[in-house]
């Protein structure tokens, strides 16, 4: 599975390595290109995953605000409610396409 933007492949890894929550693919740490992740400070915690983590996307001088995120201190009974562990992992959205 690849998340890409205008042909920019932002993470990229099996399927069987990535979890999918709520209709959105997350992506291991490892697999993700940090390169086009910086911090954003935008707030939101979901009330049984946790606080959220944003990341702004640049790409060719372009950023996106807010296109990719992750949970890093997950509530308790996330991980039992999805089956997995998916504290850390990076999802994708808007403009970023996650495909085979």
């Amino acid at each position: 599975m690849r998340a890409h933007l205008n042909g920019t492949v932002i993470a990229e890894a099996p399927e069987s390595d990535l979890v999918k929550i709520e209709g959105n693919w997350y992506f291991l740490p490892a697999s993700v290109n940090r390169e086009f992740l910086t911090d954003s400070s935008t707030p939101y915690t979901c009330p049984w995953k946790g606080a959220c983590h944003y990341y702004t996307i640049t790409v060719d001088g372009q950023s996106y605000q807010d296109r990719a995120f992750s949970y890093d201190d997950l509530r308790p009974g996330a991980v039992e409610r999805v089956g997995s562990d998916f504290a850390g992992y990076v999802a994708f959205w808007k403009e970023i396409t996650v495909e085979d």
